[in-house]
C-alpha cells in the first residue's frame, strides 16, 4: 500500500466521515480530542503565536522593564485559561489540572516573547 493510500484510509473514521485536523479542531468551540498530546501541542504552539504577537506590540509600543513583563504572563495565562475552560471546555483534570494546562508551554514562549520584544525595541527605538 502506497503511503498516500495509507493517509487516505488513516483519515476515515469508522463511520465514514473524515478525520478533522488538529487546527481545525483547535478552531472550534467544544472539539473532541481523542488524543490528550494533540490538544498539549495545540496549547503550546497558541502560545508562541501569543508570544510573537505581544512581542511585537511590546517591541513597537516602547513599553519597558517589569511592567511589560508582568502584562505578557498576566495575558499569556489569561487567554490560555479562557480558551481551554471555556472555548474547548475540556477536563481540567484529565490533563493534571488546571495548573498543568496553564504552564504548558510556558517558558518557551517566555523566552520567545522576550527575544522577539527585544530585537523589534531595539531596531524601532535605538540609533
Amino acid at each position: 500500500m502506497t503511503s498516500s493510500a495509507k493517509r487516505k484510509e488513516d483519515s476515515h473514521l469508522a463511520n465514514g466521515g473524515v478525520k478533522q485536523s488538529t487546527w481545525s479542531k483547535a478552531l472550534s468551540s467544544s472539539a473532541v480530542w481523542e488524543e490528550k498530546d494533540e490538544f498539549l501541542d495545540v496549547v503550546y504552539w497558541l502560545r508562541q503565536i501569543i508570544a510573537v504577537i505581544l512581542g511585537v506590540i511590546w517591541g513597537i509600543a516602547p513599553l519597558k522593564g517589569f511592567l511589560g513583563i508582568a502584562i505578557f504572563c498576566i495575558i499569556n495565562a489569561g487567554v490560555l485559561y479562557v480558551y481551554f475552560s471555556s472555548f474547548q471546555q475540556i477536563d481540567e483534570e484529565e490533563y493534571g489540572g488546571t495548573w498543568e494546562l496553564t504552564k504548558e508551554g510556558f517558558m518557551t514562549s517566555f523566552a520567545l516573547f522576550l527575544v522577539v520584544w527585544i530585537i523589534f525595541y531595539t531596531a524601532l527605538h535605538f540609533d
